[in-house]
């Protein structure tokens, strides 16, 4: 009866693929002139919705991106659109990049991520021999004038490894996924050392949530989410200002002049907000009394400007945003899309939520910007390079384009 089942299904897609490829030849300028891989008619809804998502939510950004830099660009840059000019600028590369993985079969992107991957871990190593420190973390690699971020780039190359390893999981040789979960487990462990607590921990609750959804046993994802919990309470023990932060967060108001001056001076801009907001370009705290106001505090400063109904607003798109990319996994053929969409979009909505929360309390200080808002080429560039691979997995989703065969060499 499965068996049945499962030709009348390859039937209807092929009969799909035959009609599909003969109106490619009635119609060949149309198909030719389409800057996209399949026709916009016959793109799924949710690919229609989500690249006027991402669309809207890269422009949001550089107008508040705009907003929240020009006092500090001009003060100590000499130009108020010095931050903006720059992030333009890296939205070129990002969205060449965004282009080319569009129309990239994921099959491709799975076979030479690989590659790409152990590069940036390669680099992310450099950054704790000879890395540029700002801040008293070493994150960055300087080429000439160009900073490279590995820990950011690696992101999108890391969602297409752990689709390697996971996709098939109980296929996989033992000894295959020892090699890996140590790569993955390094991986964080140099993230660490930077260090990185906040970036570790979202690589550590992408490749969670990636394993569940991969059908690694609970009782596995019990030990490696204990191990991961213990790796950070040494982390926190052994740097005083990562402890500081925590101490800070349990009551920024006890010494709201030093290690709870950041967390205060955030709370201070989302409240004096209200309910509607000072209006965009009139917030009072990125007069640089807040740190970070284009960074790692953005949020802060359009919480200030747009409001609790701004803020409410970003929250609820976020919400659709999470749940055109739970339908994106869902419609997906196999389970190598299927995982990418789900490490995509958990990525990029985990971001803004942590990203959130630390700008609102509900959780210790941490450096995470917010996709597509805040400031800086390297996450900018890699938040492209995800929606990219979502909105590609929503492609083939269609089944006509991009079929991966339900067998694949694990690596």
């Amino acid at each position: 009866m499965e068996i049945s089942q499962e030709k009348i299904k390859y039937r209807r897609i092929f009969k799909r693929k035959k009609s599909f490829n003969s109106s490619d030849k009635n119609n060949p300028k149309d198909i030719s002139e389409s800057i996209f891989p399949l026709p916009w008619k016959i793109w799924p809804y949710e690919a229609k919705i989500l690249i006027m998502f991402i669309g809207i939510w890269s422009i949001l950004g550089l107008f508040i991106l705009g907003s929240s830099s020009w006092w500090v660009a001009s003060k100590e840059m000499g130009h108020w659109a010095y931050y903006l000019k720059k992030q333009i600028i890296w939205s070129i590369p990002g969205l060449c990049v965004f282009y080319l993985v569009l129309n990239t079969n994921i099959r491709n992107l799975l076979k030479f991520s690989k590659l790409f991957f152990y590069l940036l871990f390669f680099l992310i190593f450099l950054t704790n021999i000879n890395g540029l420190t700002v801040n008293g973390s070493s994150r960055w690699l300087v080429l000439g004038n160009l900073r490279l971020q590995p820990s950011e780039l690696i992101k999108p190359f890391l969602i297409l490894e752990a689709s390697n390893l996971f996709a098939h999981w109980n296929l996989v040789k033992n000894h295959k996924k020892l090699i890996k979960i140590i790569t993955f487990g390094l991986l964080i462990l140099l993230i660490l050392k930077q260090p990185n607590l906040s970036t570790a921990a979202l690589t550590g609750i992408l490749l969670w949530i990636m394993g569940l959804c991969g059908g690694v046993k609970l009782s596995s994802l019990g030990s490696f989410a204990s191990l991961g919990l213990f790796t950070g309470y040494i982390s926190i023990l052994k740097n005083e200002y990562q402890k500081q932060r925590i101490i800070s967060f349990i009551d920024p108001w006890k010494d709201q002049q030093d290690t709870g001056f950041q967390l205060v001076q955030s709370l201070l801009a989302i409240g004096s907000g209200g309910l509607f907001g000072q209006g965009f370009g009139l917030s009072i705290q990125k007069l640089q009394y807040l740190p970070f106001m284009y960074t790692d505090f953005i949020f802060a400063i359009f919480a200030e400007e747009f409001g609790l109904l701004g803020s409410t607003l970003f929250l609820a798109f976020l919400v659709v945003f999470s749940y055109i990319s739970l339908r994106i996994a869902l419609k997906c053929r196999n389970n190598y899309t299927k995982l990418i969409a789900i490490g995509s979009g958990t990525l990029l909505i985990g971001q803004s939520i942590m990203h959130i929360a630390v700008a609102t309390g509900s959780m210790p200080t941490t450096g995470l910007p917010l996709p597509f808002i805040s400031y800086g080429g390297n996450s900018l560039i890699a938040s492209f390079f995800i929606a990219g691979m979502l909105l590609r997995c929503s492609l083939e989703s269609t089944g006509f384009i991009g079929i991966l065969s339900a067998r694949k060499t694990l690596n």
